[in-house]
């Protein structure tokens, strides 16, 4: 497999990842224990840097 094709891999695979947390943040959110509620907000944001961190990479790549 080459270096591109493994980052675009992981970059759809990230991003498929980076939805599902946000659509459960939006979905489930307000009825979450706020601690909890906090932490899948700080994982959304960094899963949502290392996605563009890898776009940014592949990018480069071409």
């Amino acid at each position: 497999m080459s270096m591109q094709t493994e980052l675009n891999t992981i970059t759809s695979t990230m991003t498929e990842l980076s939805a599902r947390i946000t659509a459960l943040v939006e979905a489930e959110g307000s009825t979450m224990p706020p601690e909890i509620f906090a932490e899948l907000v700080e994982a959304e944001r960094t899963v949502g840097a290392l996605l563009r961190r890898l776009t940014r990479v592949a990018g480069r790549t071409l």
